[in-house]
């Protein structure tokens, strides 16, 4: 359970001084929904903002060192911003439940003496009186420092300390001090906290990779670039037959000329998907249907998981599908999300189509200053863009005639 109602990110690539929703130092500003909806022309900073979230979810799997490697991200000194004296640092504001108090997660990442990334600073914070300021459960400097146990202790900026407070030292400064901390039970809020970053899943999905017939091994989530989606159906169908029926079902519904779908076991044990085309009396195997309808497949499936993924980041889901398809795929995606605490889904696109089914607080507008960074801006805030929506005129064509971004 759990989600961003705000991040704040300084120094990475044209995202030199970014803020969406609410932070721990900007209160006043309204926190991000559920579905969060980025757009703006090409170039303007929106699959970097993407890459927020990978590069983030690598530091924590290989560490800060080979993250700024991979993905082709070409290392430190091509990531940050140009002309940066400062390091790259993250702020992520999450709240756990409704009433739950807010947790701010600080990240901030340099080159030692050596040259190498590291982790410069790390720190978490929550509020534990009603009214009073957040204390610091977690905060380590070069790799030093300290961690509260319980859920109602740290230290302010004082010194002044509530609860039982452990010294601790990394032996390794390349990896956030979360990821080890976060294995142990005692820290349990740091562990809680580690739980919900662990559960990201950013979406690369490739209709090649998807086509090819896997061995039968069932698998409760897609990978990155769905190359398992038959081991999902097959996983799904599994454990709860009735269930996947009733899902394949809706889904069908939503997928343009499909009747049935079903999961088959080869003999060699390779796991394939077929499929029944209204007018045909033969099923179409998975790697010969066309890549909308596969893409389409795997965006329900991930939609209709049993435990999902607490935070799903899609880059241009418009890619491959036929724009009516669009209003749709959001439609559902807004369902899938709800209002609660369970699941929160960030997009990033450029078709009118997807955005005519969103609200002005669910868009935020990426735009270039003057001098080459990053803005970013609600749609809501922009003028007459609430008062034409409450009108009845859909944001999507708003933006596509202009009146803002």
């Amino acid at each position: 359970m759990g989600k961003i109602e705000g991040i704040e990110i300084r120094n990475y690539g044209p995202l030199k001084n970014i803020i969406l929703g609410k932070t721990r130092t900007h209160q006043k500003e309204k926190p991000l929904g559920n579905l969060v909806a980025v757009i703006g022309p090409s170039g303007n900073g929106k699959s970097t903002l993407a890459d927020v979230f990978g590069f983030i979810a690598d530091c924590l799997e290989i560490g800060v060192e080979a993250a700024c490697d991979a993905g082709n991200r070409g290392g430190y000194e091509r990531i940050i911003s140009q002309g940066a004296t400062e390091p790259i640092s993250f702020e992520l504001y999450y709240r756990e439940a409704h009433k739950a108090k807010p947790i701010t997660y600080e990240l901030v990442i340099d080159l030692d003496r050596m040259g190498r990334p590291y982790v410069k600073e790390e720190r978490l914070r929550q509020r534990v009186q009603a009214n009073g300021w957040p204390l610091s459960f977690l905060h380590l400097q070069e790799g030093k420092g300290y961690a509260f146990e319980g859920t109602e202790s740290g230290q302010d900026e004082n010194g002044t300390v509530v609860g039982k407070k452990v010294e601790v030292e990394l032996s390794d400064v390349r990896k956030p001090g979360i990821v080890t901390l976060g294995a142990m039970k005692q820290y349990n809020r740091i562990e809680k906290f580690l739980s919900f970053l662990k559960s990201w899943y950013l979406c690369y999905f490739s209709p090649d990779a998807a086509r090819k017939i896997q061995t039968s091994s069932p698998a409760p989530y897609l990978d990155r670039i769905g190359s398992n989606i038959n081991n999902v159906a097959q996983y799904m169908y599994r454990e709860n037959r009735k269930d996947f029926e009733k899902v394949l079902k809706e889904i069908q519904s939503k997928l343009p000329g499909i009747e049935k779908i079903e999961p088959l076991k080869l003999e060699n044990g390779q796991m394939t998907l077929r499929f029944w085309e209204k007018g045909f009396n033969e099923p179409f195997y998975s790697p010969k249907m066309s890549d909308g309808t596969l893409k389409l497949f795997a965006y329900y499936l991930l939609l209709h998981e049993r435990n999902p993924r607490q935070l799903v980041f899609i880059e241009e889901p418009e890619n491959g599908l036929y724009h009516h398809y669009l209003g749709t795929l959001a439609e559902e995606m807004k369902k899938s999300v709800g209002t609660g605490y369970t699941k929160q889904l960030f997009i990033t696109t450029h078709s009118p189509f997807y955005v005519n089914a969103l609200q002005p607080e669910d868009v935020w507008v990426l735009t270039k200053d003057e001098e080459g960074y990053s803005t970013a801006k609600r749609a809501s805030e922009y003028e007459f863009v609430q008062a034409l929506s409450q009108e009845g005129v859909a944001l999507g064509d708003m933006w596509y005639s202009k009146y803002f971004g």
